[in-house]
């Protein structure tokens, strides 16, 4: 546990910190990313992790998400991405659907979603994944495989919030997504194909290793 220290952002991800057996920082709101590479430049021998909700790593945390990307920094970045606020009660958050109704947009959100893993692709991503928590075996061997890559390493795990979000629910899930790993002609170190991968949404949502540089 001493040789792992562990970033949380602010949302219910952030709670974490209370349970985890091991170093813990708990960040300011979108700014767990910077800290951790701060953390990783002061200790390279440090395996370091993010872990944050979507709302702080796509709204707040954005820009930082971006460029963490650019500079391939060592860390692992998971991220739970459930559709909404979830600590402040149900706002919409920025990967919850264009139309999506909440607190926050009664009349429906008129925005197109953030697709994290598409941007990470086109950024330059080294290791870009999907995880669904309704699958925790392949889950786990996904944080596995993220944690020990080498260079900037992104799951976006789809974890639904059974509280406020009624539309994403494990059953919405568990209908569509599909593991990219059983489709023995995928190859996830094909950039075109992975961000094809990326843009499939609605009926079927793929999850798995999407892209993986050579």
């Amino acid at each position: 546990p001493e040789n792992v220290l562990i970033f949380y952002g602010i949302g219910c991800s952030g709670n974490g910190a209370n349970f985890t057996k091991s170093y813990t920082w708990h960040s300011l709101h979108g700014r767990a990313v910077p800290s951790a590479i701060g953390a990783k430049l002061a200790n390279k021998d440090l395996t370091v992790i993010v872990m944050a909700g979507d709302g702080d790593a796509f709204g707040e945390g954005l820009g930082h998400f971006l460029h963490a990307i650019r500079g391939n920094a060592d860390i692992t970045y998971v991220v739970h991405d459930n559709h909404v606020y979830g600590l402040t009660t149900g706002q919409a958050a920025p990967t919850a659907d264009k139309g999506y109704k909440a607190k926050s947009t009664p009349a429906g959100i008129i925005e197109v979603p953030v697709n994290p893993t598409s941007l990470a692709v086109t950024n330059g991503g080294t290791f870009v994944s999907r995880g669904f928590s309704g699958n925790a075996k392949h889950l786990k061997g996904l944080f596995k495989q993220a944690i020990t890559h080498k260079g900037f390493s992104f799951v976006d795990v789809f974890q639904p919030c059974v509280t406020f979000n009624k539309i994403n629910t494990f059953e919405w899930f568990f209908d569509r997504v599909y593991n990219v790993d059983d489709d023995a002609t995928y190859k996830n170190t094909d950039k075109m194909a992975a961000f094809g991968k990326t843009q499939e949404w609605g009926k079927k949502i793929p999850y798995g290793v999407l892209y993986k540089a050579k």
